[in-house]
């Protein structure tokens, strides 16, 4: 049989990420964040590799992450005003989740799939605080391609990256609605 739920197919078609910079405090406490994390975990994961693991960044580790952007944009060259707004995305978040993609060895699982298996993850993390009625957007930025940056502030391996910063917070304002895709553009039905 068949199992519907209408509540959750209403909440999937109506979901909307909440800007970050508009996510403030109260936060999750760590039993509440537990219950997410436990929820994303849940994503599939061909051959039980779990190829991602959490770090949780809490606003003294975010502080101090928004004091190493400035001078690494500069020595890499990043223009003023992405080293800004990356500052800015650190600085003002009260809470925030790295998802980082940690590939394990495998004959049978190829990497492509392990690293779909860590966006299925920061997917269903971002969706799980969402249906919690927390406000929560998924973001990356510059800095997470940064693999000096990566290894030395969060202590990532060298074959580990980050699938994204899902911050999470209680939302200030209401997103607006944003444009979404025509379907008829993107949908090719075949028929045999």
């Amino acid at each position: 049989m068949t199992r519907h739920d209408p509540a959750t197919v209403a909440f999937l078609k109506s979901r909307r990420s909440r800007p970050a910079k508009t996510l403030t405090a109260p936060v999750p406490d760590r039993a509440a964040l537990s219950d997410l994390l436990t929820i994303a975990a849940r994503s599939p994961d061909h051959g039980k590799l779990e190829p991602w693991r959490f770090l949780v960044l809490e606003k003294p580790a975010l502080t101090r992450l928004s004091g190493t952007v400035g001078p690494r944009g500069a020595e890499l060259g990043i223009a003023p005003e992405k080293i800004e707004k990356l500052v800015a995305q650190f600085a003002n978040a009260d809470l925030a989740v790295t998802v980082v993609a940690s590939p394990k060895p495998s004959d049978k699982i190829p990497e492509i799939e392990q690293t779909l298996s860590a966006g299925a993850v920061a997917m269903q993390l971002l969706n799980a605080a969402l249906a919690s009625g927390w406000g929560a957007n998924w973001l990356s930025g510059w800095i997470s391609h940064d693999r000096d940056w990566r290894e030395k502030e969060l202590g990532l391996m060298p074959h580990e990256w980050i699938a994204g910063f899902i911050h999470i917070g209680t939302e200030t304002s209401a997103p607006p609605e944003r444009p979404r895709p025509d379907m008829d553009s993107i949908v090719e039905w075949i028929e045999a």
